[in-house]
């Protein structure tokens, strides 16, 4: 049998990697409350909790793979099972969603009952309302998720290398599918002016100048899953390695856990698709930083070109280290899930085991393990963010269907 665990698209060769010279250790400082908090997650975990279906994810050990890293342990946050929606994105989208239509309510009849709201005794209240997104896949589908659970209508912008199957999941809830051309950025920028010119509320997970809040509600939401990884822990960890994309996701985490720890905050390596890297080139810049071209990369939720004005100060201070990685390692990080070779057979997408190649990656160079302090007592956490959300694209990568992996059927 192949060893999966050598193969050669972990070679540290064709990465990068950056210390964040920038890290401030520590209190989590006070001005960054305003953007996530710990008063913000409980807000969050009330009203998430609440929807039918909800149940925390499942938290796997890779003990094999930690055998092998020589490190203490590696888990895993699989986040494939999310209310039925493939990926962690269903927590931040519909969230906002939920946070935006109780907004317009209490300023359109002064008070709002959000328990009826969350359970979708409002439809007729909230049903000229309109919700729209720019999407690579994901946060579209929870978007329109929770536009349809609320009742209210949704659009959403999809860019020109999204594939017909993920669209094909977003019109599932009932939502308008509109694709416009370029990338990500530019499909954020046509949502941005048509909901302007038609009355229509945005819910990005990327923030800009002037827009900021609602993008702050989607990384809050993200938050409950980080509190469920540590809620099912014998020990805090002492290493995340984490998807980038615009940093919403990996901001929620450094907040979450730099607010709980302080000082003892783990170390967080922040990993990006080498052709959309731009955190990394953010903090290579000191400054955010954009990238462009049409962001290629197999890695599609990550295909982004402009920082979160609102992540980046939780990443220019809480992120320890940043990193790409190419287009081979996850994938070749997808088929050992896959296999069950590390320790457990999972279906990882091709964004969402980003952290796991950066991981096998950055444990092949010696002087990037003496960076982290990645030693045989390192407790390694990683997210899972999403699963086969492009059920034929998985299939091609891998060469079995997620769902004849999740049956243990073998090639």
């Amino acid at each position: 049998m192949t060893d999966l665990f050598s193969d050669p698209a972990f070679s540290p060769a064709k990465a990068a990697f950056i210390v964040n010279s920038t890290r401030t250790k520590g209190a989590y400082p006070e001005a960054l409350k305003a953007t996530l908090s710990h008063t913000g997650y409980v807000r969050a975990a009330s009203v998430i909790s609440s929807w039918p279906g909800y149940a925390p994810t499942p938290l796997a050990s890779l003990s094999t793979l930690a055998a092998r890293l020589g490190v203490a342990s590696v888990r895993y946050k699989d986040e494939g099972g999310r209310f039925g929606l493939g990926s962690f994105k269903a927590l931040g989208g519909a969230y906002a969603v939920f946070r935006l239509l109780a907004t317009e309510l209490r300023q359109r009849d002064g008070s709002v009952d959000e328990t009826a709201l969350a359970a979708g005794r409002l439809k007729d209240s909230v049903k000229d309302m309109t919700v729209c997104c720019a999407t690579d896949g994901n946060h579209g589908r929870s978007v329109a998720w929770g536009a349809r659970v609320f009742g209210a209508r949704a659009v959403i912008f999809i860019h020109a290398t999204v594939s017909e199957r993920r669209a094909d999941a977003i019109r599932h809830y009932g939502a308008e599918v509109v694709r416009t051309s370029g990338n990500y950025d530019d499909s954020v920028r046509e949502a941005d002016r048509t909901a302007a010119a038609n009355g229509w509320f945005v819910v990005s997970d990327t923030s800009y100048p002037g827009y900021t809040d609602v993008p702050r509600d989607v990384m809050q939401g993200y938050s409950v899953m980080v509190a469920e990884a540590l809620g099912a822990l014998d020990a805090p960890p002492t290493h995340i390695f984490i998807q980038g994309g615009v940093g919403g996701l990996a901001a929620a985490i450094i907040a979450h856990l730099w607010e709980a720890y302080g000082a003892d905050t783990p170390a967080i390596v922040v990993v990006e698709p080498d052709k959309a890297a731009c955190l990394y080139e953010s903090a290579r810049a000191g400054r955010p930083t954009a990238v462009t071209g049409d962001l290629d990369t197999v890695m599609a939720g990550m295909a982004c070109g402009e920082p979160s004005v609102i992540a980046w100060p939780l990443l220019e201070g809480g992120a320890s280290a940043f990193m790409t990685i190419p287009d081979e390692a996850a994938l070749a990080a997808m088929r050992l899930l896959a296999s069950g070779a590390a320790g457990a057979t999972i279906v990882g997408g091709e964004s969402g085991v980003a952290g796991l190649a950066g991981l096998m990656v950055a444990a092949g160079r010696p002087d990037w393990r003496q960076a982290l302090g990645l030693n045989t007592a390192s407790r390694v956490l990683l997210f899972g963010s999403e699963g086969d959300t492009d059920p034929d694209l998985y299939a091609r990568i891998v060469g079995r269907t997620g769902d004849a992996v999740r049956a243990g059927v073998q090639r």
